[in-house]
C-alpha cells in the first residue's frame, strides 16, 4: 500500500540559517497505517521536526502509539521514569501532570483547568526563567520580553534502562489566542535577540550545530564523551542557568552525593557519545544537554573533571547553534500535533505567561530501548557506549 501524505518543508527567509521542519498532511494519526507511518518516519528523519495542523481530536492512546511505533521494543515507560517528576526537589516536577489512564502522556501548560483527561483542578505553571536563570528579565518587562528557559533534550541521563527517548510528540490542546509575541533577550553580551510568538517551542538542529564547527572542533566532538550527573534534575535544582539558557553557571551549587534521591549507582550512570548519527541521513548531529554534564572523556583516555571547564568546553561549542538565524520558533495554533527528533534537535522552553493565560498541551515521550549508535556492549548500564566514528 503506498502513502498519499503530503510533506512539505517549512518556509523560512533566504536569510535563515534553518534547514529543518516540515508540515505533514493528508493523514489519520488515530488510525495509522503502516505506509502511512513508513512515510512520517522519513519525513521525520530528513526534516527533523514534523507539525501535523488540526490534531485536536487525537487522543492520548493514539499520541502515545504513534511515539511508541518509533522504537517499537521500547518498554512502556515515560522517558524521565519516576524519579525525575516524582521527587520533589527535581526541576521537573512542578512542570508535569500525568494523565491516569495514559502514565507515558504529561500534561503540561499554565493557568488553572477544572478537569482534563481524568485530571482535576489542575493548576499548570509555564516555566519562567525567573526560578531557574541567575538573573532575570525585569518583572516590568515580563509582558513584552523573554529568555530561554533551558536548551535541553528529553532524557533521564541517569537509569540503565532510561535511554535518551527517540521521539516526542506535543499537542496544543489550548493556546492563548491573542497573537501576542514577545522579544527573546540572549543577555550575554552578544547583543543577540529574537522576535517569538508567546510561548513558542524553540528548535536548534544538532546537524547544524556541528557542521559550524572547526575541523578540529568536529575530531574533538566525534572522540568525546559525556557523563551525566546522577539524578541530574535534583542534581541541579540549586545551581543556575547562564542568560542564554544554554548551560548552568559554575558557583558551587549543585548538590552532594548525601543530598540525592539514592546512593549513586555507578551502572546507572550515563556516559555518551558528543554527536549521535541521524538514521537515515547518516548526518551527526552534537547532541549534549548542556545542563545535566558532569564530565567529559576524551579520546585519548583522558577525563576532564573540572565542572566550570567541562561547562565551558560545551558552551563554546553549541553557542554558535542558537544564533537568532538558527532557531525555529514554532507558532503554536490549537490542534498543532509537533513531533520532533529527540536525537536530532536541541530545544527550549520560552515565554512569559500573564496569571489569567491558560495554556493546555500534551507531552510524550517514551525511554528508548537503545542508546545513541546502537546497543550498549553487553546489558544496558554498563556505563558507556559505543564510538561514533
Amino acid at each position: 500500500m503506498a502513502s498519499n501524505i503530503r510533506v512539505e518543508p517549512v518556509a523560512f527567509p533566504e536569510s535563515s540559517g534553518i534547514d529543518f521542519g516540515a508540515s505533514v498532511s493528508n493523514v489519520d494519526l488515530e488510525h495509522l497505517n503502516d505506509a502511512d507511518f513508513a512515510a512520517i518516519r522519513e519525513a521525520l528523519f530528513t526534516h527533523q521536526v514534523l507539525v501535523f495542523k488540526d490534531q485536536g481530536h487525537v487522543t492520548p492512546k493514539a499520541q502515545y502509539e504513534l511515539t511508541h511505533r518509533f522504537d517499537p521494543a521500547a518498554a512502556s515507560k515515560y522517558g524521565h521514569g519516576d524519579t525525575a517528576t516524582g521527587n520533589k526537589r527535581s526541576i521537573l516536577h512542578p512542570d508535569l501532570r500525568t494523565i491516569p489512564h495514559q502514565p507515558q502522556v504529561q500534561v503540561i501548560g499554565h493557568g488553572r483547568v477544572d478537569e482534563y483527561e481524568g485530571l482535576r483542578d489542575l493548576r499548570l505553571r509555564h516555566p519562567h526563567h525567573r526560578t531557574f536563570h541567575a538573573t532575570a528579565v525585569p518583572k516590568h518587562e515580563d509582558h513584552d520580553f523573554t529568555r530561554f528557559y533551558r536548551w535541553h533534550i528529553d532524557a533521564a541521563l541517569y537509569g540503565a534502562d532510561l535511554a535518551p527517548p527517540v521521539v516526542t510528540t506535543l499537542l496544543a490542546v489550548k493556546v492563548p489566542g491573542d497573537g501576542r509575541r514577545q522579544t527573546c533577550r540572549y543577555e550575554d553580551g552578544s547583543g543577540d535577540e529574537l522576535d517569538v510568538p508567546l510561548g513558542t517551542t524553540a528548535f536548534v538542529s544538532g546537524a547544524a550545530m556541528y557542521d559550524a564547527l572547526s575541523e578540529a572542533d568536529k575530531e574533538f566532538a566525534r572522540t568525546t564523551k559525556v557523563e551525566y550527573a546522577p539524578h541530574p534534575y535534583v542534581w541541579m535544582s540549586a545551581a543556575r542557568s547562564r542568560s542564554d539558557g544554554l548551560g548552568l553557571l559554575s558557583e558551587g551549587r549543585e548538590l552532594g552525593p548525601e543530598d540525592l534521591p539514592a546512593p549513586v549507582d555507578e551502572k546507572a550512570l550515563q556516559i555518551l557519545p558528543m554527536c549521535w548519527r541521524n538514521p537515515v541521513t547518516g548526518r551527526l548531529a552534537l547532541q549534549v544537554h548542556p545542563s545535566a554534564v558532569r564530565r567529559l572523556h576524551l579520546g585519548d583516555g583522558s577525563v576532564v573533571d573540572d565542572l566550570a571547564r567541562v561547562r565551558d568546553i560545551v558552551h563554546r561549542l553549541q553557542r554558535p547553534g542558537i544564533a537568532p538565524r538558527r532557531v525555529y520558533a514554532h507558532d503554536w495554533q490549537e490542534g498543532d500535533l509537533v513531533l520532533f527528533h529527540n536525537r536530532g534537535v536541541l530545544h527550549s522552553v520560552v515565554g512569559a505567561f500573564a496569571e489569567d493565560e491558560v495554556r493546555l498541551f500534551r507531552q510524550c515521550n517514551i525511554a528508548a530501548s537503545y542508546f545513541p549508535e546502537g546497543p550498549l556492549p553487553g546489558q544496558l548500564g554498563t556505563g558507556a557506549v559505543a564510538a561514533t566514528a
